[in-house]
């Protein structure tokens, strides 16, 4: 098993560029181009989402994409067996795995590692043999991060949109169940990533209470900040927070 790293690093996820480069049809924004840039600026890793339907990210993206990433290259989805034909084809440093329904709008919960043992442990080391990091996107639960390391799993990735809902109203009860799972996850050994509606406002706090965070997903919220700040400007300030 894999280390724990002590400093956050941010990977920026360009589901929502293609998002918009899709809305017209041609390449532009040129998400190749977007993604050495995001590097350029601050970024320490570049994560995409393919989902079935392809509307953001296509499955015909990826390789341009690995060809070009000089950090780390993390891609997420639901392991389908054309999802994981796909991702072993790349071979990408890091797979998350998340259990996403097909008509989903966006994540909006983990898997129950416990349920789903059985598969999660067969699709895990089917990555892992070509060398491909594998995480599994949870709810923050230590239950879930035990049920994870028995699947095999390098990384749990912490599903983070609960937190961003309740954090105005209630930090403190808001990370109460990731401060536990970052616990755990440090007595099994297994490494941490976190991700879904972090941004500039709530950022910080979640970082400076999780210890041993290895890497943050960030897409929504970056993308549309940098409307207004501009992306390199983005890239630095989500970079800084992470750093202080």
């Amino acid at each position: 098993m894999e280390g724990i790293r002590t400093v956050t690093r941010l990977s920026v996820n360009l589901n929502k560029v293609a998002l918009i480069r899709n809305a017209r049809g041609e390449n532009l924004p040129d998400l190749v181009q977007v993604a050495k840039d995001c590097e350029a600026f601050g970024a320490e890793g570049i994560t995409v989402h393919p989902r079935p339907d392809e509307r953001h990210v296509r499955f015909a993206d990826l390789a341009a994409l690995k060809d070009v990433v000089t950090t780390e290259f993390n891609i997420e989805g639901n392991p389908t067996r054309g999802f994981l034909d796909e991702v072993l084809r790349c071979q990408p440093h890091q797979c998350t795995l998340v259990p996403d329904a097909p008509a989903a709008l966006t994540s909006d919960g983990g898997w129950d590692t416990l349920v789903h043992a059985g598969f999660l442990k067969e699709v895990t080391a089917e990555l892992q043999a070509k060398g491909i990091r594998v995480s599994l996107f949870i709810d923050p639960d230590p239950s879930q991060v035990e049920g994870a390391m028995q699947a095999g799993a390098d990384r749990v990735e912490l599903y983070t949109g609960n937190y961003a809902r309740e954090y105005d109203s209630d930090p403190e009860g808001a990370i109460r169940g990731h401060v536990a799972c970052a616990a755990e996850a440090a007595r099994l050994g297994i490494g941490l990533n976190a991700g879904h509606d972090l941004n500039l406002f709530n950022l910080r706090y979640y970082c400076n209470a999780i210890p041993n965070l290895a890497e943050v997903s960030i897409g929504h919220a970056l993308i549309c900040d940098a409307l207004y700040y501009g992306l390199a400007n983005t890239v630095r300030m989500y970079r800084r927070l992470l750093l202080d």
